[in-house]
């Protein structure tokens, strides 16, 4: 497994249940078609398998 994955916010948070937007929030997602990298660990995949219907993932 790599250590960083990349996340990208493909579609918006818009009308979203509040926990989900939080969600993607910390992630540090802010705008759709923004990427970040992020750790690979426990938490990390626990937050994207939550709200993995408005992202895209790459290893």
């Amino acid at each position: 497994m790599a250590d960083t994955i990349k996340v990208t916010l493909v579609k918006s948070t818009i009308g979203r249940i509040p926990k989900h937007r939080k969600t993607v929030e910390a992630l540090g997602l802010k705008k759709v078609g923004k990427t970040v990298e992020l750790p690979n660990n426990a938490a990390t995949q626990g937050m994207i398998k939550q709200v993995e219907y408005l992202l895209k993932v790459e290893e």
